[in-house]
């Protein structure tokens, strides 16, 4: 018997996708998943529909002859019904608007969903929690953090615990939830009363004794119920570390286990570690990409821009007393390649074979014939210069460089008047082939500097596949919308790897 489940800031479906792969489906059902930006709930309905027509040759065939060509047409004008059956699932709503929520009522209602085979899983928009949303929050003139609906998105999620009363629920969130306060309260600490007592929360009554939560931590032998003093826990224990459960990224996310209170069930047992997979197992496979210049780009202008940036660089580290950093930029140009394409949103010849990680096996798909997803941005000729500097400097040295005192060769300052204040150090950020990547957030959807690619001849930054891939999405999951909005899915993204790690925990918890 399938557990439902009810997936609320969905995004484009990385945690949904991970709990509805495990056991190809015969484990989890998306009962509804609800995401109210445009690009994302196309992505979204795309991957329903996927997952929906498994064995349906007709469908499967559709779905693959759009992934593989840019005249084929779009599945839905294909397999009409069972498109339909796929926007069932994924609805575009938003939380919190009341029309918005009495239609997701009224979805739940008519599934006649079985509470003890329920669950909920969701992460509500973290803007207003993460360091860097808090820290631009305080630059915002006139801002009030009381005043912020972000900060209360997640009563949103209570109000579909009190009204659905799910078995299990699975919460995700930014670290910076930890420290996050609002009006002088720690926020992570109201969320955990909260969440342990959703109707006495929201001030509703509670018709059923069976109406609170555990809380547990899927790492550590952690767990706050009611009663308990939220400050008499390490809060830390509910941070997952990514890379230490396969995925090639240090992503560091709060990951809440809720259970029913009423229901016996054995405490979780921890997510079991995997060995580290790296930025090489994840991406060395893709065909390599040269950037682009943001003006009079061409690939004989944007070869010869790069060998005359890297001249001037080696030439003036030669004065600067540092042979043996000129000689490797010397060495390093030479591999730059004119024949590369750009990429774009399909990119021929996709060849599983070309991969020999178990990362790539996991991800790749026979089936698909090109490369989706995999186009490399414009880059001005200073930000080249950066890239392929910083690139090699990884390299040589196995480590990123860091602000000025790294970046100290003619033309690698940027027009930044606290360049050396030392707050800018991470300004531009390698991530290096011999380790999981840093953490892939929303803001590659602004600029690559922060996700620089190792190898120095392509001198650019990460592409949204090779995002994705560090996200551990399959090659076959196609983005919708423009780039900026593929990047900005990508980055919010759980990853799938990690959610079905998740799934098999809850699984066993629900007998499933």
């Amino acid at each position: 018997m399938t557990i439902d489940v009810i997936d609320l800031f969905a995004g484009p479906g990385g945690l949904g996708e991970g709990f509805a792969s495990l056991d190809e489906g015969r484990k989890f059902k998306i009962a509804v998943s609800a995401e109210m930006e445009a690009s994302a709930h196309q992505t979204l309905t795309l991957r329903s529909f996927f997952r929906h027509t498994r064995g349906d040759t007709k469908a499967e065939r559709a779905y693959y002859d759009f992934c593989n060509s840019a005249s084929a047409p779009h599945p839905r004008d294909v397999c009409g019904l069972a498109w339909r059956v796929a926007e069932a699932e994924a609805r575009q709503l938003e939380l919190g608007v009341d029309g918005h929520n009495k239609t997701l009522d009224q979805i739940i209602d008519s599934k006649r969903l079985d509470p003890d085979r329920t669950l909920v899983i969701g992460g509500p928009p973290c803007q207003a929690y993460s360091l860097v949303g808090r820290a631009k929050n305080q630059g915002t003139a006139g801002y009030v953090a009381t005043e912020d609906h972000r900060h209360f998105l997640y009563r949103e999620y209570l109000r579909i615990l009190h009204k659905a009363r799910p078995a299990v629920f699975v919460m995700e969130n930014v670290k910076g939830i930890l420290s996050s306060q609002v009006g002088g309260r720690r926020v992570f600490h109201d969320i955990l009363r909260d969440l342990c007592h959703p109707g006495k929360a929201l001030h509703r009554p509670v018709a059923k004794q069976a109406d609170g939560y555990r809380i547990y931590s899927l790492v550590a032998p952690t767990h706050f119920e009611r009663g308990m003093e939220p400050a008499a826990i390490d809060a830390n224990d509910f941070v997952v570390r990514s890379e230490r459960y396969g995925v090639p990224q240090a992503r560091h996310r709060v990951i809440l286990l809720g259970v029913r209170d009423d229901l016996q069930i054995t405490p979780p047992k921890p997510l079991k570690a995997l060995d580290a997979v790296t930025v090489r197992d994840a991406i060395s496979a893709l065909p390599k990409l040269r950037s682009r210049l943001s003006t009079n780009d061409g690939p004989a202008s944007w070869e010869q821009t790069i060998k005359s940036l890297v001249i001037n660089l080696s030439s003036d580290a030669d004065e600067q007393g540092m042979p043996d950093l000129s000689a490797m930029l010397a060495l390093r140009v030479q591999e730059v390649s004119a024949e590369w394409l750009t990429g774009g949103l399909r990119v021929a010849s996709y060849d599983t074979a070309l991969g020999k990680s178990r990362f790539h096996h996991l991800v790749s798909d026979p089936k698909l014939e090109v490369w989706l997803n995999h186009e490399a941005r414009s880059h001005m000729a200073g930000d080249l210069a950066r890239y392929f500097y910083a690139a090699a400097f990884a390299d040589k040295f196995g480590r990123s460089p860091k602000g000025h005192a790294d970046f100290k060769l003619k033309g690698l300052a940027p027009s930044h008047a606290n360049w050396q204040s030392g707050k800018f150090e991470d300004r531009f950020r390698v991530q290096r082939f011999d380790q999981p990547s840093t953490t892939i957030t929303s803001h590659i959807s602004k600029d690559g500097h922060y996700y620089i690619h190792p190898d120095a001849a392509q001198c650019r930054s990460l592409t949204v596949r090779e995002a994705a891939r560090l996200q551990t999405f399959r090659d076959n999951y196609f983005f919708q919308g423009n780039r900026t909005q593929q990047y900005h899915q990508v980055g919010n993204a759980v990853p799938p790897l990690l959610a079905a790690k998740l799934s098999e925990v809850i699984a066993e918890l629900l007998g499933a």
